[in-house]
């Protein structure tokens, strides 16, 4: 079978299945959760000794400790995974929620009702639970999903999705629901991206050259984000240990995530005050700095930040840094250099905090808070299949909700258009 009647054959089948899912009961859905998070635990052995077939082939891949340990599954990550899959069943169904509803002149009952998006192409690296937590997230939803995980993970993922495929067809529900692309041969994914006619949406997680590729390639939507170059703004008026503590836990407590802050601004005005208390914490964090020559007239040891820093997601324990003259100023650099992820102002002026929110263009913006609660989990949606920076159809956390679209249902006893 070539790659290309091996694509059609992944989309038509999660074509069919996503219109029997279209019918599926809340119930339904939520029994299958639970039957997943349970067999995740008894077939736990199968899945372990098979992520052990991947780790032992890591260093094939030149994956460095940080990768290894996103490969790796424990039977205490196992046992998050199956609490995450209940957690998952407590979450509202958005499926057949009546957003919005009016009688016409007319008599017709006119409703606007969330749907399914139809089938899901989701592209991911590294982590193999995300093959779990997609699964969950899309059928919940109402969707079939086409899973597409890195080849350092492969056997992890067979068996994970063995495990999601079993407890589907246990369930009653279509098993083509969700479904794994079985070989890592990059031409598949492009076969699949062309078949805008059989997938409804593309969302890649990665590495920034995967999310590029797929943009440039795929002929249906695709809920993405390619960067997350994430500012922290400390106001003139701000409380320097406040923008401390914000900075650390924005900058230091993941750095390797999307919401990580990589630049830190900062008013002239209170330069002199933060400055050397951010010195320390840096220090303290073995945060390597880079930072403008005014930042160096307080802090020596920085480095020279240059025009690249500024545009860098260093997903590591470097941070760069600019001293501005005005809230403006912040504003304008952000806009230069940012990639409309995450942002934060810290200030107690009301007035600068609304200009900063009405202002900055990004999916996120927190007034005297960490960047790090841009997450699903901690904005309320209670789980997330990855950020959007784009503005059409979802930006921000894409929950439950962010996987349905809309349709206009109109009820008549007869009528019809004079």
């Amino acid at each position: 079978m070539s790659w290309a009647a091996y694509a059609s054959q992944l989309a038509g089948r999660a074509k069919l299945a996503s219109r029997q899912l279209a019918m599926a009961t809340s119930d339904q859905k939520n029994d299958w959760l639970r039957r997943l998070a349970e067999l995740l635990i008894e077939r736990s052995t199968e899945v372990l000794s098979e992520n052990t077939v991947d780790l032992n082939k890591a260093s094939e891949f030149g994956l460095n400790e940080a990768a290894v340990d996103r490969l790796r599954l424990t039977p205490s990550r196992l046992s998050k995974m199956a609490a995450d899959l209940r957690d998952v069943t407590l979450l509202p169904d958005p499926v057949g929620e009546v957003i919005e509803s009016s009688i016409r002149p007319n008599g017709l009952q006119i409703r606007r009702v969330r749907v399914p998006l139809g089938v899901v192409f989701f592209i991911f690296e590294s982590r193999p639970n995300v093959t779990v937590d997609a699964a969950s997230l899309c059928i919940k939803s109402g969707n079939a999903v086409i899973l597409r995980g890195g080849k350092e993970a492969l056997h992890s993922n067979l068996a994970l999705h063995r495990v999601v495929r079993d407890s589907l067809i246990e369930s009653g529900l279509p098993e083509h629901a969700a479904q794994l692309v079985e070989s890592t041969e990059r031409d598949i994914v492009g076969e699949l991206l062309k078949l805008n006619g059989l997938i409804d949406v593309t969302i890649p997680r990665g590495g920034k050259s995967l999310i590029e590729r797929v943009a440039r390639e795929a002929t249906m939507p695709v809920i993405k984000h390619f960067d997350g170059i994430c500012h922290v703004y400390v106001d003139r008026s701000a409380d320097p240990e406040m923008a401390v503590r914000i900075l650390k836990n924005s900058k230091c407590q993941r750095p390797g995530v999307c919401n990580a802050a990589e630049c830190v601004l900062i008013h002239e005005e209170i330069a002199a005050k933060f400055l050397p208390l951010m010195e320390r914490m840096l220090v303290a964090e073995r945060v390597e700095l880079r930072g403008c020559d005014r930042t160096r007239e307080f802090i020596p040891t920085a480095k020279v930040a240059s025009e690249l820093d500024y545009h860098t997601e260093y997903l590591d324990l470097i941070l760069s840094s600019k001293v501005v003259e005005s809230i403006d100023a912040a504003i304008d650099h952000i806009d230069r250099y940012g990639s409309h992820h995450t942002e934060t102002i810290v200030t107690a002026d009301d007035a600068a905090a609304n200009r900063f929110t009405a202002e900055i263009d990004s999916a996120a913006v927190f007034v005297n808070a960490s960047t790090r609660f841009n997450d699903g989990g901690e904005l309320g949606l209670g789980a997330e299949i990855g950020i959007s920076t784009d503005k059409f159809h979802a930006r921000g956390p894409c929950g439950l909700r962010e996987l349905t679209s809309y349709k206009w249902v109109a009820l008549g006893s007869g009528q019809i258009r004079e």
